[in-house]
């Protein structure tokens, strides 16, 4: 169950918390962005996600007590800037290690995030028109190239502290507005300076050689997805997924490991543990968890069952009932 809060602060900025026990929820509550999560470790699911949408511009906080995957879009025609300063496990970013340190740049139309249990995210997602002309006033050059892929930069720890403390700092400051409007030059203003402190923390210089490589192993990934979930009812046995894929076991393992912190056949028992939540949750009167479970790939009831309640901390049933 979701509780939202919204706030107006003008015509063009407005405010949204959502607090969620549905993981799904806390993917769909995030406007005009197209997002798919998935629960990669045990247990009940809470969230939550704040976003300040000012012109041209919009912040956002998001905290989750499990591991989770993100792959989507977060709008056409934006740039997002991404950090984890207080970071408690492994994070993954299109291939790429974080740490408390690491700065996530990209393009909006590609994520690929896998964050720890008990983490919490800051970013901004910036639209090019706004962000173009000011990189160029700052540095007197066009935009850097290396902005265009999905990259994970190193920023000096003050820098990030910096960030984090404003970013903050404005969330904390709109909320506590209530819903008070501010006129468009304050919300500039606002946007300006969170923006600038943004890009400033970025370094000077960015080593992209190893993208190709990333890059190569993330299409291996992505290519083993879309098999494994073609026929979902009849689960791919691994060496019919890497004859598709044209790699051997030990690289699908590799690429799976390092892209996603993972094995491939755990990866696809939890898409597939996923996808039976998802549909138990948009069941009929006549849904039966026997005839999901089936459709998914799971024979055996009573093992599926003590599975689904081990990642999801409740029964399937239950999920059915509470629908």
């Amino acid at each position: 169950m979701a509780i939202a809060a919204s706030t107006s602060l003008a015509p063009e900025a407005w405010q949204r918390i959502i607090d969620t026990d549905d993981l799904d929820e806390l993917a769909g509550s995030q406007q005009d962005w197209q997002l798919n999560y998935q629960q990669l470790s045990p247990g009940a699911f809470s969230g939550q996600v704040q976003h300040l949408q000012l012109p041209g511009m919009r912040l956002v906080i998001e905290s989750v007590n499990q591991a989770v995957h993100q792959r989507g879009q977060l709008g056409q025609g934006h740039y997002g800037f991404a950090m984890m300063p207080e970071l408690s496990g492994e994070a993954i970013f299109n291939g790429q290690r974080l740490d408390k340190h690491a700065i996530m740049v990209g393009r909006s139309e590609d994520l690929d995030l896998c964050t720890p249990a008990a983490s919490t995210l800051i970013g901004i997602v910036v639209s090019e028109d706004l962000l173009n002309p000011l990189w160029e006033r700052m540095y007197q050059k066009p935009l850097a190239a290396w902005l265009q892929s999905q990259i994970v930069v190193q920023a000096q720890p003050a820098a990030v502290q910096a960030v984090r403390a404003l970013h903050l700092a404005t969330l904390a400051h709109s909320a506590e507005r209530q819903g008070q409007p501010l006129d468009h030059a304050a919300l500039c203003q606002l946007r300006d300076a969170v923006l600038i402190e943004w890009i400033e923390a970025l370094p000077g210089a960015v080593d992209t050689t190893e993208l190709k490589t990333v890059a190569a192993r993330k299409r291996v990934v992505d290519r083993a997805c879309e098999l494994m979930m073609s026929d979902t009812s009849e689960p791919m046995s691994m060496l019919a997924l890497c004859s598709r894929v044209g790699a051997s076991g030990r690289k699908l393992n590799y690429c799976f490991r390092d892209v996603l912190g993972t094995s491939p056949v755990k990866y696809l028992r939890l898409m597939r543990l996923n996808g039976v939540r998802r549909e138990l949750k948009h069941g009929t009167a006549s849904t039966t968890v026997q005839d999901v479970a089936s459709r998914w790939g799971f024979w055996h009831l009573s093992r599926f069952s003590l599975d689904y309640k081990r990642q999801f901390g409740e029964l399937p049933s239950v999920t059915l009932r509470s629908r």
